[in-house]
């Protein structure tokens, strides 16, 4: 599998919650209150797209305790 299928491949709310080990409520109501990665919504079914979780994870990095990691870009 190359990187362009992985960033394709969708998160269920369980494999995400796995993922960040969190109970799958937390995921839930983290999508509730506007927090977290985007997602699609499906037959009734959320899904999160591998791309926008990976995205939303760099958002959250840190360096030290006080100061986000830099994204890149112009300073």
């Amino acid at each position: 599998m190359n990187s362009e299928q992985l960033l394709a491949r969708h998160l269920t709310q369980r494999e995400l919650a796995i993922r960040w080990n969190k109970a799958e409520a937390t995921i839930e109501r983290y999508r509730a209150d506007g927090k977290g990665p985007r997602f699609l919504k499906i037959g009734g079914k959320c899904l999160y797209r591998l791309v926008d979780v990976v995205e939303y994870e760099n958002n959250c990095l840190y360096d030290s305790p006080f100061a986000k990691a830099h994204q890149g870009g112009a300073a």
